[in-house]
């Protein structure tokens, strides 16, 4: 998907952030079943931490944030086909993807990482445990790569977190992988008998993805982010959704 998309690039006559600037909205993609990124809350409110930022990074712009929900396996596709402007959803910034979008300033760093059944009693320790076991992930995720390269493992690839999780605990899939910033939100706050396993891969950066060409939006978002982190901003939305500054590694702080 992604190289058809690289050879049909989209032609701008203004750059993105004189559009934003002008519509007065910085139009902002997210999954919405993504906590405690992002997700409705029992109110049906969409909130949660790329919620907050990505509202704060608005705000530094002088505009308001106006949100679209989406599958992650076509939010890729809608951002090259113009449908948002970004998508402010735990994206890493890939070799591949980086041939087809720009990307701000890594905002956040985590790692990869298992989820298992909360009754799991298998030694699940590392890659080499995985032959001849099933992995649920997201399509078109970084983790749908990662798990794709494990030797001797079974990937099974869902639209989103929620219907892998779901597989995951009626024993559809042995383990999922994702974020390990989202598991302490599983084990704290869902109901879904999960807990962590093991990390998998190495550390890696999230940012927020746009179309190419438009140098001024991208300076613009770098600002706001740094702008963010100077004031206390950042921190402050970072430490209510994980109780640390996600902007650097666990080890640094």
């Amino acid at each position: 998907m992604l190289a058809f998309l690289a050879a049909a690039p989209v032609a701008h006559a203004a750059d993105l952030l004189d559009e934003v600037q002008q519509r007065g909205t910085l139009r902002v993609a997210v999954e919405g079943t993504y906590p405690p990124f992002n997700f409705r809350d029992e109110q049906g409110r969409l909130t949660g931490f790329d919620v907050e930022i990505a509202e704060a990074i608005a705000g530094k712009l002088g505009v308001k944030a106006e949100f679209t929900t989406t599958e992650w396996s076509g939010i890729l596709a809608g951002l090259q086909a113009g449908k948002y402007d970004v998508i402010v959803n735990q994206v890493a910034a890939t070799p591949q993807r980086q041939q087809v979008f720009d990307f701000s300033a890594p905002y956040v760093v985590s790692s990869p990482q298992l989820i298992v059944r909360a009754n799991e009693t298998r030694p699940i320790r590392s890659e080499a445990d995985l032959k001849g076991l099933t992995i649920g992930v997201s399509q078109g995720s970084n983790y749908a790569d990662l798990a794709r390269s494990i030797p001797g493992a079974t990937v099974k690839v869902y639209p989103g977190a929620p219907e892998y999780l779901q597989d995951l605990v009626t024993g559809r899939v042995d383990v999922a992988l994702n974020d390990s910033l989202l598991i302490p939100y599983l084990a704290q706050k869902s109901r879904l008998p999960v807990k962590a396993g093991a990390p998998i891969g190495k550390v890696e950066t999230n940012a927020i993805p746009f179309r190419k060409g438009n140098p001024k939006f991208k300076q613009a978002i770098d600002a706001a982010l740094e702008s963010l982190k100077a004031d206390g901003t950042f921190a402050q939305i970072s430490n209510k959704w994980f109780g640390r500054d996600v902007s650097k590694p666990p080890v640094a702080q």
